[in-house]
């Protein structure tokens, strides 16, 4: 019996790598934990009071001073809304839809907020952009 030899396989080259310039700038995007960061704290500025405490503290994002400012508004719509529904307390059935409005204009906001959008609230926006901090 011959012996056969096994064939060879001649390897394949591999597919240079194209070189990196290495003096090229990184592009100057904002990081992501920063941009979700601000959307949340944006978003949580429309639960009441909460409104308040970020307007003064973030001054420096032209963003969350934004949704601040509306999140200002409702609140202070809302505590008077508190004082007229107390007055009114023999018609519940339109406090409890008034409220009900106050808290599916603040989903919204909050929603918009943390998805990272401007959105402008109907009549919040026009009262938010008078106020100044």
């Amino acid at each position: 019996m011959a012996e056969t030899t096994p064939p060879t396989l001649s390897p394949t080259p591999e597919p240079a790598a194209e070189p990196v310039p290495s003096s090229a700038p990184a592009p100057a995007a904002k990081p992501a934990a920063k941009a979700s960061d601000e959307n949340l704290i944006a978003a949580l500025s429309y639960i009441s009071l909460i409104a308040v405490v970020i307007l003064l503290i973030k001054k420096e994002s032209d963003y969350i001073q934004f949704h601040a400012k509306q999140g200002l508004v409702l609140f202070i719509a809302e505590v008077i809304w508190g004082v007229i529904a107390t007055l009114l307390w023999f018609l519940p059935f339109i406090s409890w839809l008034v409220w009900l409005v106050f808290f599916i204009v603040s989903v919204i906001g909050f929603i918009k907020a943390y998805n990272g959008e401007r959105y402008r609230l109907p009549v919040v926006a026009d009262i938010a952009d008078k106020i100044s901090i």
